[in-house]
């Protein structure tokens, strides 16, 4: 297990709640799996900035990940291993919150999103 508990900063708990609203999704973890697979697709590092996890949106593991957790684990590793990085827990868990964040603040921030379908389209790319 990546991490026990999921917590997100208060930012990107406002951004979730937008792109709650803009597709319809209800579940946070949803669009949290929506938005760490868009960030792992990136070609680049995150930015390693501190993370403050300031909002009350918290989840555990397997809340996060569903009946498929083990796959986004593998995913996070695999991403590790591409990037370089190591794989041991602190630096999977680390770039787990790090392509979180990213993702979600992506998802949100370039406009593009504006209903479920712009989400679907970004996964035939």
């Amino acid at each position: 297990m990546v991490i026990k508990q999921v917590r997100l900063s208060k930012q990107a708990k406002d951004q979730l709640s937008r792109l709650k609203a803009k597709t319809g999704i209800r579940n946070w973890n949803t669009l949290c799996r929506w938005a760490l697979v868009y960030s792992l697709s990136e070609k680049t590092i995150p930015t390693d900035i501190p993370l403050n996890t300031d909002s009350n949106l918290e989840m555990s593991w397997y809340t996060f990940g569903g009946e498929y957790y083990e796959v986004y684990e593998a995913l996070i590793k695999a991403w590790c291993l591409k990037m370089g990085l190591s794989t041991d827990d602190a630096t999977i868990s680390k770039y787990f919150r790090l392509n979180l964040e990213r993702g979600i603040a992506h998802l949100c921030g370039t406009g593009f999103i504006k209903k479920i379908d712009d989400l679907l389209n970004l996964a035939v790319k």
